[in-house]
């Protein structure tokens, strides 16, 4: 029986900041006239003017003062569409006035949002005074935000957040999209290419495109003509390369004189690697329960993760039962939408002639469905597990989830642009009160992932769940439709 891959699941990233996604249009409807005007394509922002009669406008990366009742002309000279010249603006800053204010508004906004009136007993206005001496020694923006962060964890409570602006969005080095390794001779030879996702854009291979025809086992020996050091290997020459054509230098595994190969690299190889992960969890089920179970994950409860559903849902809901790996899930706000998918119960089947049957409803598990979660599967991954219980969907596997059910909206910046976030929108579940928090949802059964299975390339949860699946359709078999009436 083959053993599912060792690695552990890559957290699933959201689409980049770079993705232009989708284009907006300003438009007015005069209510008295009846009649639509068209005023700006593409506008960022927009305030009206005191008298109603003008519009700022953010668009393009300018700031322009247009006509509230009528498109803009397109002459930037003309009296009808001017720019605001911002490169005369000149501002002054006192950083340590403004960190006391930022100090203080933090304070206001968490007193006035916190899903708690009395803060949960929390003397707000001692631990605000108790930290406030601090401001002092504070010397740049890392310290008020290390700072920041004390002062909401004196609440106890998930989803506290402070995040400065440009947290985590510069571009890392190239990457090739494979697992390299020094192997005893000194070369850094492919030990494995990740493959390309076709329906997801951010998962390329670089190895993988056409007219490369790099194959695992060659060895890289230079990148751009610079030869590859033995011992850092060709991770820092491939620095500041991503998105850019670079030539790789290659030793094929079999012999031979070594060959060029011009490849793109990318700058986040998570989206490839997590792919493969689900792509290796799959097999295993489908291998270990000889293709009667199929295999879900997901990885957040957002857009990336309801995409992530959809891209197999139909094929393996068709299975006889169901494995759903919440693992890693990183939360959001679409857990009614996949607890709805799971919960449903198949009560009749659309039979077409010379097709394959399908539910009704669709989309409906056809026999068991157990879940597996870990400590990993936070907010609305914890969730979605407490409601898989509640309504009897099926068992819990794995281990207790994080425990960070109180929401957030994210409505607030301070002066800088940091991110502050305040607890607020609290949620009581059946059999679990207000308890989901700090505390998560215990497994039915429960299993540990331990140091020696990662090392073993074993996936313990999963396989208790597969087998917990198998036991059950021993029990229950998986509904299937029936035959055609005779004549």
């Amino acid at each position: 029986m083959a053993a599912p891959p060792r690695e552990r699941c890559p957290r699933r990233l959201p689409r980049r900041p770079d993705d232009p996604g989708p284009t907006t249009e300003l438009e007015r409807y005069d209510l008295v006239q009846q009649r639509l005007e068209h005023l700006a394509p593409d506008a960022d922002a927009f305030e009206v003017s005191g008298d109603g009669k003008r519009l700022l406008l953010r668009a393009d990366g300018k700031l322009k003062v247009v006509p509230s009742d009528r498109r803009a002309s397109g002459d930037e000279d003309s009296d009808t569409n001017l720019t605001v010249d911002l490169g005369r603006v000149r501002q002054t800053v006192d950083p340590a006035a403004e960190w006391r204010q930022m100090y203080d508004e933090t304070g206001r906004l968490m007193r006035d949002n916190f899903w708690l009136p009395d803060l949960g007993g929390t003397d707000w206005d001692g631990v605000l005074d108790r930290y406030r001496p601090l401001l002092d020694r504070v010397a740049t923006r890392d310290d008020l935000v290390d700072l920041l962060w004390e002062v909401h964890g004196e609440l106890g409570t998930s989803h506290a957040y402070v995040i400065p602006r440009g947290y985590g969005g510069d571009a890392r080095q190239g990457l090739l999209g494979a697992d390299i390794s020094r192997h005893d001779d000194g070369s850094w030879r492919i030990d494995r290419i990740l493959p390309s996702e076709t329906s997801d854009p951010d998962a390329r291979s670089p190895l993988a495109a056409p007219g490369v025809a790099v194959r695992a086992g060659d060895a890289i020996l230079a990148v751009a003509g610079h030869p590859v050091d033995p011992v850092t290997g060709p991770g820092p020459l491939l620095v500041g390369t991503a998105g850019r054509a670079v030539e790789l230098t290659v030793s094929p595994a079999g012999g031979g004189e070594p060959r060029h190969a011009v490849v793109v690299p990318v700058d986040d190889e998570e989206p490839l690697r997590y792919h493969a992960w689900v792509a290796g969890r799959r097999a295993y089920v489908h291998e270990t329960s000889g293709g009667r179970l199929g295999y879900l994950h997901v990885p957040d409860m957002q857009a990336p993760g309801w995409a992530q559903i959809h891209r197999d849902l139909r094929v393996e809901v068709a299975r006889e039962g169901l494995v759903v790996d919440v693992r890693e899930n990183r939360g959001g706000h679409t857990s009614q939408l996949v607890v709805e998918k799971l919960a449903r119960r198949i009560v009749g089947w659309d039979v077409p002639r010379g097709m394959r049957p399908y539910s009704y409803p669709e989309d409906a598990p056809r026999g068991p469905v157990v879940a597996v979660a870990n400590e990993f599967s936070g907010s609305d991954g914890d969730i979605v597990n407490a409601a898989v219980k509640a309504l009897g969907i099926g068992p819990v596997v794995g281990t207790r989830t994080w425990g960070g059910t109180i929401g957030i909206d994210s409505r607030y910046r301070l002066v800088d642009g940091t991110l502050v976030t305040q607890p607020k929108y609290a949620i009581w579940l059946e059999g679990y009160g207000w308890g989901v928090e700090n505390r998560g949802v215990d497994p039915d059964v429960e299993v540990v992932m331990r140091p020696q299975d990662h090392v073993a390339g074993r996936d313990t949860q999963l396989e208790e769940a597969v087998r917990l699946a198998l036991l059950a359709l021993e029990e229950t078999p998986a509904k299937a439709a029936p035959p055609l009436p005779e004549s």
